[in-house]
């Protein structure tokens, strides 16, 4: 398979290792001393937790989670499909997210994890469309705000393929469906 042809480069690896920096030494400074999981979601999420992790200079716990949402009678079911594996209790879990486009998967995680009794529950999402958001989640950090366009790269499939691109493009609609 070849890849897609898409419209243009949006995010470059550049731009996009300086604002996974600038984010890092961010959450550095405001959770220094505190006991912090860092929780990544599959699959879209992986190569920004992975910087991002790196990124951040006190000691961390990591660990992933999958959702998965399942259509039943035109309406989505969301599920935990990968749970964690560490005790989030009393400690500050931050949730490393490619995309926050609806909110809603998201606010069911945020919901499922603080039941958990944590001593925080933030998110930090690399990409953020405002216009599409339906609830308001604790994004706490965010890389850019993108509009309703279709990204693939750093994390972001067409088709389960093409995660591993260095760099974010837009690619047309009629794609991201294929």
């Amino acid at each position: 398979m070849h890849q897609p042809e898409y419209k243009r480069v949006l995010f470059t690896k550049e731009a996009l290792e300086q604002r996974v920096c600038e984010l890092g030494k961010q959450i550095t400074l405001d959770y220094a001393g505190k006991e912090l999981v860092i929780v990544a979601l599959l699959k879209g999420s992986l190569y920004f937790f992975a910087d991002l992790t790196r990124a951040i200079e006190i000691p961390i716990m990591t660990d992933c989670m999958s959702i998965g949402v399942y259509a039943a009678n035109q309406s989505g079911i969301v599920r935990i499909t990968k749970d964690l594996d560490i005790d989030i209790t009393d400690k500050h879990v931050l949730i490393a997210e490619d995309i926050v486009r609806t909110g809603l998967t998201l606010g069911y995680l945020v919901q499922t994890l603080e039941a958990r009794h944590p001593a925080s529950v933030k998110v930090c999402a690399l990409f953020v469309n405002p216009s599409q958001q339906l609830i308001d989640v604790p994004l706490a950090y965010t890389g850019f705000t993108v509009s309703n366009t279709w990204l693939m790269g750093y994390g972001m499939d067409v088709g389960e393929k093409w995660r591993n691109l260095p760099y974010v493009v837009e690619i047309n609609k009629d794609q991201a469906n294929s």
